[in-house]
């Protein structure tokens, strides 16, 4: 029997064998540069010395988890980093769902098309650029912001060096930059909504809004239960390009997140041992809030990544 189950199973895989010659480049990539710099971690164990190399330093235990439990500034670290990723969840994630139901709703192709492609553009735009028209636009001297603040008599201040501000811009910014691109997916599952749905509805008397609400809303569920999930996971980044190149010093109170400091300790002092132990422990809980979001989701809604 198990001589049948063998053959059986090397005649299928001989069958799909370009299908698995298809899988071969992806399957690599992961593995050298996925998997292959893992072997970093090993560093968040040792006191690292340049000189020694990764295999020549001598092994230092959890030293360095202990000092990130028992360091003040992570903890402050952490708090701005679930923050920041808390107001994004709540202001940034339905934004591309709003907007897939608002597109659905418009009529006319051409000029959804070109809606469509407007709100696409600012996601192939790197966070430098962004941060660029970001900082001309909100200067009080020459940019737009000074200019009506100028006009209509206000007092300017620098806002990107506000607290309050600084994570109101990073919230837009964010929301700005994504939104258009994030609703591709919602609109594909839109288009794949049976049309009969929408004719039994209309035949009992429903307009736009309640089938909105009834039919398109619960159709996008599932793939809106599979998104959140995997924005879980994403928690505790925080936004590393988009916070690294619009904070300063004088909001590093609100703005500095898990990886910026990650990033100074780590390369800028040269803690490289506690920098890599941050991350490693940063990783360790993103992937515990996916699996237990993940469970959440499938006991509540049946619908999960796995």
């Amino acid at each position: 029997m198990n001589t049948t189950l063998v053959t059986h199973t090397l005649l299928k895989l001989n069958r799909q064998k370009y299908l698995f010659m298809l899988l071969l480049p992806g399957l690599v990539y992961f593995i050298i540069f996925k998997y292959v710099p893992m072997y970093g971690v090993v560093l968040a164990f040792k006191e690292f010395n340049p000189m020694d190399g990764i295999l020549g330093s001598p092994w230092a235990g959890m030293k360095y988890f202990n000092q990130i439990f028992q360091s003040d500034s992570i903890h402050q670290v952490v708090y701005n980093t679930l923050r920041i990723s808390l107001l994004k969840l709540v202001f940034a994630f339905p934004a591309p769902i709003m907007f897939a139901l608002l597109m659905n709703e418009l009529a006319g192709n051409a000029f959804k098309h070109a809606v469509q492609t407007i709100s696409y553009l600012p996601h192939f735009l790197s966070w430098v650029v962004i941060s660029g028209l970001i900082f001309q636009l909100l200067s009080p001297s020459y940019g737009l912001y000074g200019y009506v603040a100028n006009m209509f008599g206000w007092k300017t201040q620098v806002l990107l060096a506000q607290p309050n501000t600084f994570l109101t811009i990073l919230v837009s910014s964010e929301i700005w930059k994504e939104f258009g691109y994030g609703s591709v997916i919602y609109l594909a599952a839109i288009a794949g909504i049976s049309g009969e749905l929408y004719e039994a509805a209309r035949m009992d008397g429903a307009g736009r809004f309640k089938m909105m609400v009834h039919i398109t809303l619960p159709s996008l569920l599932p793939i809106i239960s599979i998104l959140f999930i995997l924005q879980l996971g994403h928690v505790l980044d925080g936004g590393f390009d988009q916070i690294m190149n619009l904070y300063n010093p004088l909001v590093y109170g609100v703005a500095d997140v898990v990886d910026t400091y990650v990033y100074r300790m780590g390369l800028a002092n040269f803690q490289y041992s506690f920098g890599t132990a941050v991350g490693l422990f940063k990783g360790i809980v993103a992937m515990i809030l996916v699996i237990s979001t993940n469970y959440i989701v499938r006991k509540t809604t049946d619908h999960s990544i796995w």
